[in-house]
């Protein structure tokens, strides 16, 4: 197992610059990362620094609160796709779902996934704030709405991925969906255990020191 394989080489804080981005792929092409993961704005140039390189470039979208409207968050999946997106990390409809109108919420990550078409959607339900039986519905709505990963977090909430919770979703999701734990994860111990329970994609700002130890 190579560790680099499971990274998505992050930066999503909103002072991040284009030399902070240009910094992040240079990182991830010298480590041979899965993927940087970036907002919107810098999909254009982002992509241009990934150039030929094998790795991925994953972009957020209604990050990080969720709560703009379906159709915002369809033309920015699209937008982002367009300029070299080639995974899409979107964030669920928080609000939707803990007032029960989960078939809202369905629909919103359904139209998502049909505008980027083949590229690689993660849904992101904010474990944070939710209970134990709408964590298990979240996945469930991704799940059947034809996602390609559940995601933990934002790292923007109130807490990060724990095991606990990437356990509840992979006994949700078992081999349907792949699992993305993100927040809080700054060393190889914690990433290995997160991978021995069943994750696929591990976000994080910490790639380097995860990588760097033995």
């Amino acid at each position: 197992m190579q560790i680099e394989d499971y990274i998505d080489h992050t930066i999503l804080k909103p002072t991040a610059r284009p030399s902070d981005i240009e910094k992040l792929c240079k990182e991830a092409i010298e480590h041979k990362f899965k993927a940087v993961c970036v907002n919107g704005c810098y999909t254009k140039f982002a992509k241009e620094q990934l150039k030929d390189s094998g790795v991925n470039l994953a972009v957020v979208i209604g990050f990080p609160l969720g709560a703009m409207s379906t159709d915002a968050k369809v033309f920015e999946a699209r937008e982002s796709v367009a300029n070299g997106a080639d995974e899409i990390d979107m964030v669920i409809n928080i609000g939707w779902l803990k007032s029960g109108r989960t078939t809202l919420v369905g629909q919103e990550i359904a139209k998502i996934k049909n505008a980027i078409g083949q590229k690689v959607l993660k849904v992101i339900i904010e474990t944070c704030y939710l209970t134990r039986d709408e964590k298990k519905k979240a996945c469930e709505l991704a799940v059947n709405a034809g996602a390609d990963f559940v995601k933990t977090s934002t790292g923007f909430g109130t807490g990060g991925a724990t095991y606990e919770d990437v356990k509840l979703m992979k006994e949700v999701v078992g081999d349907n969906t792949r699992i993305k734990a993100s927040g809080g994860i700054k060393n190889r111990a914690a990433a290995l255990k997160y991978i021995s329970l069943g994750v696929s994609r591990i976000g994080t700002s910490s790639g380097i020191t995860i990588a760097s130890t033995k």
